[in-house]
């Protein structure tokens, strides 16, 4: 990352809330509405970054107040600091952040977002690595159908397959039987799509290995697994990843990889054949570390979100054009959400993500007052 220089006259934290459209079902909880923590930095010159820590206490076991404390103290900590090299800051409070990695993620991202915009470049740039041929700018996402009715499922594919969505990921867990039908109706409501499927650890490996054995009988073989076990089950993880090499389905690591310690432990394990990033598991620039280590190792890349705003899916948009290794794209959340922050100005209504008109910064800037 470039050098750059700026004092930090002002830092606030705060909870911001968003309704949801409908509510975000997955295997080991829902969400009812957006309520994350943001963090605004800014300069003497009236230049602001901002960051997003979007927390799944269902998953993760933060929560939003004391993520709200972590980053207070930290905007209390960055008030008046003068910033040369903002990852040597961020790298300074990620001890603070040992447990919080979604108010690190708030944190990298308003300092790195300030940093692009004092340098008067898009956010992307920081990422696009020495002697790269230059960024990916465009890409698309794959848009969601969370745990609910087999007539909700019909519908939702229904809809964004009409609006142009052409990967579907599909969330599972709860009922083995009523999730067959869900997969096969979108399967008829998406002939020609991609099927991801994301089981949130809802199965043990013989149950999953199973139930991927009645997907094929209906010609519903999905293209990638995402965690179908436990985060601690590593036997379950090898099993299936032995049993499907091959078949033209990946394992995906979740919640089982959330840094880059479990990244080398997947690796050197065979246990998967494919790693999400999440900035709300990992920090940004640890993200960036496993993504780079995974490609290292032949090891396919999906960059995904937690209940994120158009704040945190553009700057995950930016990452994915700056480091272009990413193979799978999970950055649908805006698509749940309703008001101002449901609304990327580089993403549009099928999903597809267009960057190369990117001014400077992420691009988004939340309302503070």
């Amino acid at each position: 990352m470039e050098k750059v220089s700026f004092v930090i006259d002002d830092a606030v934290a705060a909870i911001i809330r968003a309704p949801l459209a409908t509510p975000f079902r997955i295997a080991t909880g829902q969400h009812d509405e957006l309520a994350n923590v943001f963090l605004r930095v800014r300069t003497a010159d009236g230049v602001d970054g901002y960051g997003e820590a979007a927390v799944a206490t269902h998953i993760t076991g933060e929560t939003v107040a004391a993520t709200l404390v972590n980053l207070q103290a930290a905007a209390a900590a960055l008030r008046g600091r003068s910033i040369d090299d903002p990852e040597a800051v961020c790298r300074e409070f990620a001890a603070a952040f040992a447990r919080n990695h979604s108010g690190l993620a708030a944190l990298e991202m308003a300092l790195l977002d300030i940093s692009s915009r004092v340098q008067g470049i898009p956010f992307y740039r920081l990422f696009v690595p020495a002697g790269a041929p230059g960024p990916l700018l465009k890409f698309a996402t794959d848009i969601t159908i969370v745990i609910g009715s087999l007539e909700e499922a019909r519908a939702s594919a229904r809809q964004f397959a009409a609006r142009g969505f052409k990967a579907f990921k599909i969330k599972i867990g709860r009922d083995e039987e009523l999730d067959l039908k869900r997969i096969l109706a979108v399967r008829e409501m998406a002939p020609e799509s991609e099927l991801i499927l994301d089981a949130n650890m809802g199965f043990s490996a013989d149950r999953m290995l199973a139930f991927l054995d009645r997907l094929d009988a209906g010609g519903a073989r999905p293209v990638l697994l995402e965690q179908p076990v436990p985060k601690n089950d590593w036997k379950g993880l090898v099993a299936i990843t032995a049993a499907l090499a091959g078949s033209g389905t990946l394992v995906c690591a979740d919640e089982s990889v959330g840094s880059l310690a479990d990244a080398r432990r997947a690796i050197d394990n065979n246990a998967v054949s494919a790693i999400n990033v999440k900035f709300m598991k990992s920090g940004i620039l640890e993200g960036a570390a496993i993504a780079r280590l995974a490609a290292s190792q032949g090891i396919r890349l999906m960059l995904g979100a937690m209940m994120e705003s158009a704040l945190a899916i553009t700057a995950s948009a930016h990452f994915a054009a700056g480091l272009g290794c990413f193979d799978f794209l999970d950055l649908d959340t805006t698509f749940f959400l309703k008001g101002n922050l449901a609304h990327s100005p580089y993403l549009d209504d099928s999903g597809r993500f267009n960057l190369s008109h990117a001014s400077h910064g992420i691009g988004v800037m939340p309302d503070f007052t």
